[in-house]
């Protein structure tokens, strides 16, 4: 049977490590590894060439000696402040017969930058608190967004990652720190109102949600101790696995909504239960816990497999996706 040519392309610098959960996933699905291809190489400046060939993609790295023409691409574990220099090689991605997920530049940086998804939640109805971006503020700016907020508030940068960066800002003196601290790293911030999203027992909690191809397909608690601690589980928030049917409907429908508004047939949506139900943003590419490799790696890379029968390629020796009627997956 014929095997797929599947090039895993992410960037080591990551401390992640999901390449190495995707990576096992293409392995148990087809039997062999994916050529695994560092990011860096089709960025701005990157010594790789990536180039139409005959209407196929084609990837040079030629200090490696590579030359591979891939039938499948999974693109992942690119960190937030590079996925920019990637814009070009995502264009190109679409332009080629090769199947991929997820890989447009319009979508990664709505999501990305998070001034862009409050926004496009403004437009779309989405359910989030209410965020001020702030951008080089003076002091009585900031100041008067606090107090507009509320006076109890989350600072976070408009491009962090893993909760990196963030602060919850409940106190003048706070504020003066959050205002130093962003002004020193020259970046663009927001403020949004707390969520209050405690548990009874005094733990901050919000859920993550995968999302794939328009439903979920699996979810997690995260239960944070530290309240002044974003809930991130590389931030010490401890997982609880509630799997694809363990949300409220309510929840399930706002990840699907959040996730179709930014553009992505898959992320990992961010939300918590309190006021209804919010959505504090939407993962490109979310990291894997202990545990998920079944539960959303392997699902991940069945529905780039399943896209390339669907489109004619070789088939994978692995069980197939159960699709619903109306799935969204990407075309050739």
């Amino acid at each position: 049977m014929s095997r797929p040519r599947i090039a895993l392309i992410a960037d080591p610098t990551s401390p992640e490590g999901c390449r190495d959960y995707l990576a096992e996933a293409v392995g148990l699905l087809t039997g062999v590894p994916p050529v695994r291809i560092d990011s860096r190489h089709f960025a701005t400046g990157g010594g790789g060439q990536a180039e139409r060939d005959g209407g196929r993609l084609r990837l040079r790295v030629p200090e490696e000696g590579l030359d591979l023409v891939p039938d499948v691409v999974v693109l992942y574990e690119i960190p937030p402040h590079r996925r920019a220099g990637l814009a070009g090689f995502q264009r190109l991605l679409e332009e080629c017969d090769v199947v991929t997920l997820g890989t447009g530049p319009d979508a990664w940086r709505t999501a990305t930058e998070k001034n862009l998804t409050v926004e496009r939640f403004r437009r779309d109805g989405i359910a989030q608190m209410e965020t001020v971006v702030l951008s080089a503020p003076t002091e009585a700016e900031a100041r008067d967004a606090f107090e507009e907020l509320g006076g109890d508030t989350w600072a976070r940068p408009v491009v962090g990652t893993g909760g990196n960066d963030t602060f919850h800002v409940n106190s003048p003196r706070r504020l003066a720190e959050a205002i130093a601290y962003y002004a020193g790293q020259d970046t663009d911030w927001m403020l949004s109102r707390d969520a209050g999203n405690i548990t009874a027992d005094g733990l901050r909690h919000q859920f993550r949600v995968f999302v794939l191809g328009g439903r979920i397909v699996h979810a997690r608690e995260h239960l944070q101790p530290e309240d002044d601690t974003p809930c991130n589980t590389c931030q010490g928030a401890t997982p609880v696995h509630l799997g694809a049917h363990g949300l409220p409907d309510r929840l399930a429908e706002l990840a699907i909504a959040a996730t179709a508004s930014v553009g992505l047939p898959f992320a990992g949506v961010d939300l918590a239960a309190e006021h209804g139900g919010v959505v504090f943003e939407v993962n490109v590419q979310p990291a894997f816990v202990e545990g998920e490799l079944p539960l959303v790696a392997v699902p991940y890379i069945e529905a780039h497999l399943e896209a390339l029968e669907l489109a004619g390629g070789v088939r994978h020796g692995g069980r197939p996706v159960p699709l619903r009627r109306g799935d969204k997956l990407p075309s050739r």
